[in-house]
């Protein structure tokens, strides 16, 4: 098995930067991506882009919309792109679990957008799979989420649900500094 800790940054892509979304819980997520992902490569660490390709023509993810492309700090040396258009890094092209079980990999570090959606089902997956996970809750970020009675969570709430949800049962929640300090 390799020691190797795989950072797997997922959606990070141009469209989150629409409105459409609201408001945002953590603006502070894209630059602690951006460290986490310079850090692997200084390191020369690997990394798996994932990326969301929506099925839906309206949404600022659609496949050749220009909210699908991924965040600038991206381009650059990664391990590969998995391609998705589901809410988990696991039901992609490449497969990501066979992708990682053939370099035998197991130490993955989860960051992206957004916290509840795809970084937490993912993390979940990834834990139920067995890898020793990481989830790096500051370099996440979510959105204020609308109940069908009108009730609204903001977005720093939805992230510590997230943090409470996946910390010792599926994935051991750090912060950006202290992935930076472990890795």
């Amino acid at each position: 098995m390799s020691a190797d800790p795989v950072l797997i940054v997922i959606d990070v892509q141009q469209g989150f930067r629409d409105s459409v979304w609201g408001a945002n819980g953590n603006p502070e997520a894209l630059s602690n991506i951006s460290s986490l992902v310079a850090h692997w490569r200084s390191k020369k660490l690997p990394i798996v882009v994932v990326k969301h390709n929506s099925k839906h023509p309206d949404s600022p993810l659609f496949s050749g919309s220009p909210g699908n492309e991924l965040e600038p700090f991206l381009d650059g040396p990664r391990d590969v792109v998995v391609q998705k258009s589901v809410n988990s890094a696991f039901y992609g092209t490449p497969d990501l679990h066979l992708w990682l079980a053939k370099r035998n990999f197991r130490n993955l570090v989860i960051c992206g957008i957004t916290t509840n959606k795809c970084c937490e089902t993912t993390a979940r997956m990834a834990g139920n799979l067995g890898y020793e996970t990481s989830f790096v809750i500051d370099a996440t970020d979510a959105f204020d989420l609308n109940h069908a009675d009108g009730a609204v969570t903001l977005a720093p709430e939805v992230m510590r649900m997230t943090a409470a949800n996946l910390d010792r049962e599926f994935a051991t929640v750090v912060t950006t500094q202290q992935a930076l300090e472990r890795f």
